[in-house]
């Protein structure tokens, strides 16, 4: 049997606290670590996983791609990322897509074409106000968009220009429009705060707001997009169209990929704008055609919505039983409030037992299982999820 000191971990650069264990398969909810044990697994890489560990479809992509054509660069066409490119061209409002590595890197695109855009149609225009608890990504760029608690006076100084409102007040959203203002950016359900949702009320008085105040209207679906919700894209469920969409984790369904979309009108990045030595290329291109493929499968988007229903009924009765605090998200992204800073010892408590859980707050858990979870995984993870808490909370 492996222990974890057989593994060279000492050269990786310290950036988070690891659990001593070392994960060397996957297989749709499941991973086995170094020792040959099995974990359910409700986190799939922070919603990265749409299709689970290993599916078959980014099996077979990569191989029939890998040995055909990787990379020609960006310089060039290639098939898999036009083909791609129409595809969600197709199944949304938008009509041109620029393909990038990470949701981060996508939002920082999506930020210089906003402002491009300020630059020519608004005289130069240049702010986006984004919201409190906000999660845009780790450049400079997107860290400054984000509102995450602390991150004020990290890595300063910060890139001016992203004045904060509040979530589902559009009073806050109304005070801060002035003339250097070009668009409003958020997204629809804010993850990384611990699973806060935009209400579609909300969302179309932005969208109203937008547009009689001549502003761009940018969602961040990283981690809401490609069928988390239940639809394709989380902006579907309230009806209406922005101007510009950020696609990053599911898109990929593992891989880094990533894609930034844009309606024509506000499409305006001239020769040398924008770039990247390995954006769209051909082998991840086609991962993530074959993700969108499995997406728009008859049937899939429904079974979502019906493993979403069954995990939120299931939540809300454990979240009774045991006296805590609300179930929200939509579809696969789901929250439970502990009412208690208790999230790092239930999660511990969990993994311990086979079971792996994030709390992105301290008083909050977040499930983001593979869109193709199973009902009975579903309660295996509720089972597990209850013994977590009748541990923890009675310590």
């Amino acid at each position: 049997m492996m222990q974890v000191s057989d593994f060279p971990l000492n050269a990786l650069m310290e950036i988070t606290t690891r659990p001593p264990l070392v994960f060397v398969r996957g297989e749709g909810s499941w991973l086995w670590d170094h020792a040959g044990r099995r974990y359910l697994d409700f986190i799939q890489g922070w919603a990265v996983n749409a299709l689970g560990h290993c599916p078959p479809e980014i099996r077979a992509a990569l191989a029939e791609q890998a040995a055909t054509l990787i990379n020609p660069s960006p310089a060039f066409w290639n098939a898999p990322s036009a083909r791609l490119a129409q595809r969600l061209v197709d199944h949304s409002c938008f009509q041109r897509v620029f393909f990038a590595n990470s949701g981060a890197e996508a939002n920082e695109g999506a930020i210089k074409l906003a402002r491009k855009w300020g630059t020519r149609h608004r005289g130069g225009a240049y702010e986006i106000i984004t919201f409190d608890h906000a999660f845009h990504g780790r450049t400079l760029a997107t860290m400054s968009a984000s509102g995450k608690p602390g991150w004020d006076a990290l890595f300063e100084p910060k890139v001016p220009g992203f004045p904060k409102a509040t979530l589902n007040d559009l009073g806050s959203v109304e005070r801060l429009i002035n003339d250097r203002t070009v668009a409003v950016m958020l997204e629809p359900i804010q993850g990384e705060a611990g699973v806060l949702c935009a209400t579609d009320d909300f969302l179309r008085a932005l969208r109203a707001l937008t547009h009689a105040r001549g502003l761009l209207l940018i969602v961040d679906e990283v981690q809401t997009g490609m069928g988390r919700t239940g639809r394709l894209f989380g902006y579907e469920h309230a009806g209406i169209e922005p101007d510009i969409m950020t696609l990053g984790k599911g898109i990929g369904g593992g891989v880094p990929l990533a894609a930034l979309l844009a309606r024509e009108a506000t499409c305006c990045f001239e020769h040398g704008d924008q770039g990247g030595t390995y954006n769209g290329n051909p082998l991840m291109a086609a991962v993530g055609a074959a993700v969108l493929e499995a997406l728009l499968a008859p049937g899939f988007l429904q079974g979502v919505t019906a493993r979403g229903e069954q995990l939120e009924r299931g939540l809300a009765a454990l979240s009774r039983q045991r006296g805590l605090g609300e179930v929200r998200g939509r579809g696969l992204l789901m929250a439970l409030d502990l009412g208690r800073d208790a999230g790092a010892k239930v999660v511990e408590h969990a993994r311990a037992n086979g079971l792996l859980l994030n709390s992105p707050r301290p008083n909050t858990l977040r499930f983001m299982p593979a869109l193709n979870v199973s009902a009975e995984e579903i309660e295996l993870m509720l089972a597990g999820l209850d013994g977590a808490l009748a541990a923890t909370l009675a310590q």
